[in-house]
């Protein structure tokens, strides 16, 4: 059975997410692992709208792509994570930083990674499908690889 192909976008934060959607594609790329950080997936936009999941699916679906996972593992460490520190005030927004002191970053950070949960389970009608050609599992249901599942994903 076929193992789906995924990029994480993480590593492509810099450029917009249709951009990385129409390279992943090309690249022959199956799905996506969607970074919550850059204009990929914003958490709070997909709980206050539905409309923006939809357009994020409507993206996807037109490179051909899949979500099998949202990633929101920069702010989800801060709940953690021991001891928080200066490392962290370069990967968390400045919200969630405020002044530095452990556990006022701790509790910040615990309501984006809920927020995260809230939005994997957004599941508007149309999205993106499996590519046909990709062997035995082509046309199967999406899958979760890792993290948080993703309400992009039918």
């Amino acid at each position: 059975m076929a193992r789906p192909i995924t990029l994480f976008t993480g590593q492509w934060a810099d450029l917009p997410f249709e951009e990385v959607c129409r390279l992943a594609s090309g690249w022959g790329y199956d799905g996506l692992e969607v970074a919550c950080w850059g204009d990929h997936f914003e958490v709070d936009k997909a709980i206050a709208s539905p409309s923006y999941v939809e357009d994020r699916r409507k993206i996807l679906s037109q490179y051909n792509l899949e979500v099998f996972a949202i990633s929101n593992h920069l702010v989800g460490q801060a709940v953690c994570d021991h001891p928080i520190d200066q490392r962290h005030q370069g990967i968390l927004p400045a919200r969630l930083w405020g002044n530095g002191d452990p556990e006022s970053v701790r509790r910040a950070a615990a309501r984006p990674a809920r927020q995260a949960q809230q939005a994997q389970q957004a599941r508007p009608a149309a999205g993106a499908r499996r590519r046909p050609d990709r062997g035995p599992g082509a046309g199967r249901g999406p899958r979760a690889s890792g993290r948080t599942r993703s309400g992009l994903s039918a």
